[in-house]
């Protein structure tokens, strides 16, 4: 479970890493605090809440088990170890 919050944690950064890279570029001042008025970094933000919402959307409606199947768990026959399968 922690590899999907990680994702979506970097997907929340990349506008503001671009927006990074983009001063750098320019030589704008990436440190200074004139480069990141309030007006850009809401934008930013609202930007990063539109990719992560839209990938938690995706990441519910594209992932998981196909419809009406079962998942088998790992068990023992015959004194093997069978994977689980999805029937």
């Amino acid at each position: 479970m922690i590899r999907p919050v990680l994702t979506e944690i970097g997907i929340f950064l990349v506008p503001f890493a671009v927006y990074a890279l983009f001063l750098a570029a320019t030589r704008s001042g990436l440190f200074v605090q004139t480069s990141w008025p309030v007006t850009i970094v809401a934008r930013l933000v609202l930007v990063a809440l539109v990719l992560v919402i839209a990938g938690l959307i995706g990441f519910a409606h594209f992932s998981g088990a196909a419809p009406d199947s079962t998942y088998v768990p790992a068990h023992v026959e015959n004194g093997r170890l069978v994977p689980g399968v999805e029937k």
